[in-house]
């Protein structure tokens, strides 16, 4: 039985306006929320539309909050997230980002949640949280691995000496939105009374040990936040019907799925090496595209005979854990590896920036994938076919295949999991100042 005098606790979520940081913030929301606390999720009103619909049992529990983005210049009209503008734009989209403080601390004053779970972006936060006693979560939703890099950057940056701040200089300048993206993680993870990070111990104990001691801060994995398979079929319509219908064409194990996120850009020469490395290993392929030129360039090249092109909504996991797909040419994000190995389907990694390079090379330390090669930045169409047919049906692959599957006993253990969300929230309940008891 539900123990009566237990407080439920109020908890608000405030990620950063890119799919890739809302969507593990969604589902973290709804881990928490299926404990019966009550969660404010804070972002814009055009994000919150898009978010999947949320599971009647959990409608009590999760209140939307909508802050309209402040108007900046330079913003297309609509632009609330990474996916809406080209990577040159995004410090402006910080900018009007930054413009949401005032509002959000009316909210936080008004509503008077017990803590607040934020992200790497708003570096004005935790000494207003501080002010109002609010109890402050950094939360990560990169690997522990990439994220150990970036806080020994910044202890580094903080006892350099001369020779040391020429590079530190480099990561802190300001870009258009007034403050670098460094010194946004400084002040926010500092900044905060402990720190949540999109990790288990079992995958990354060193890294998140390392994390600990360099902060001297308390790092918590909340799990790896694997997706439920039946949740990722809110959007089932007439899309995910016509991908299935051509997945069930296929014969077990030789389709590469494509896909590179919402937010990485292929030059056209990337682009066309990919194209023609597709070409040469000649395994059927499923790409999710987004560039209307570059999809609409090649269907009318004939590049598409063997693979699906798909410039929709396409449900990953779906995809990933249909018994035709045999691997994934992925840009290493964290959310898509842990799909990719939730399923135990090895990888084909092309990383292109951010942590990116740092999640390749933790996948390949465990074996469950190979890197396309690269000469001087730059990969080839030969290198991306290599890698390709390494992977997907080479003998010398075979210990990939069989270590991707060995890893989706852990990274698909929902229990497990379970178990960092419960281990989280009973250290978040630990915590709360007294005051708020």
């Amino acid at each position: 039985m539900e123990d009566q005098s237990k407080k439920f606790l109020h908890i608000a979520v405030f990620p950063w306006l890119a799919f890739g940081h809302i969507s593990p913030f969604f589902e973290l929301s709804k881990l928490i929320a299926q404990k019966g606390h009550k969660i404010s999720f804070i972002s814009t009103p055009r994000n919150i539309k898009r978010l999947p619909q949320l599971p009647p049992s959990l409608q009590p529990f999760i209140k939307f909050v909508e802050l309209p983005l402040p108007y900046i210049y330079q913003l297309p009209e609509n632009a609330e997230a990474t996916m809406d503008i080209p990577q040159h734009i995004v410090p402006y989209l910080k900018k009007a980002f930054d413009g949401l403080q005032q509002p959000l601390t009316e909210f936080l004053e008004t509503s008077t949640p017990d803590c607040i779970i934020y992200d790497f972006a708003p570096y004005w936060l935790p000494p207003i949280l501080s002010k109002l006693g609010v109890l402050s979560i950094y939360f990560s939703i990169l690997s522990a691995f990439g994220m150990s890099y970036g806080v020994d950057f910044l202890v580094r940056a903080r006892e350099s000496d001369d020779k040391d701040k020429i590079i530190t200089t480099v990561y802190l300048e300001p870009n258009e939105s007034g403050v670098s993206d460094m010194f946004r993680v400084k002040e926010t993870l500092f900044g905060a009374d402990f720190i949540a990070i999109r990790s288990c111990m079992e995958i990354e104990g060193k890294s998140v040990e390392s994390m600990e001691n360099q902060s001297k801060k308390k790092v918590i994995p909340v799990g790896l936040l694997p997706p439920y398979l039946e949740f990722s079929d809110e959007k089932k319509d007439e899309n995910w019907d016509t991908i299935l219908k051509w997945l069930d064409k296929q014969e077990k194990k030789s389709v590469v799925y494509i896909a590179f996120g919402s937010e990485v850009t292929l030059s056209d020469e990337e682009f066309s090496e990919i194209a023609k490395g597709l070409e040469l290993s000649s395994f059927p392929f499923l790409w999710i595209l987004k560039d209307q030129d570059k999809h609409d360039r090649f269907v009318e090249n004939g590049s598409n005979k063997n693979g699906l092109i798909w410039n929709n909504w396409a449900p990953q996991l779906r995809i990933l854990s249909h018994e035709s797909i045999g691997g994934f040419l992925t840009h290493c994000g964290w959310s898509s590896v842990i799909e990719s190995l939730q399923v135990g389907c090895p990888l084909i990694m092309l990383p292109f920036h951010n942590e990116q390079g740092l999640v390749a090379r933790l996948m390949e330390e465990k074996m469950v994938g190979v890197k396309v090669e690269r000469n001087d930045e730059k990969f080839s169409r030969d290198s991306v076919a290599k890698a390709l047919r390494l992977v997907m049906v080479e003998e010398g692959g075979k210990g990939y295949r069989s270590k991707a599957e060995e890893i989706s006993k852990i990274v698909g253990d929902m229990e497990l999991h379970q178990k960092y969300i419960d281990d989280f929230v009973d250290y978040v309940e630990l915590h709360i100042p007294s005051s708020k008891h």
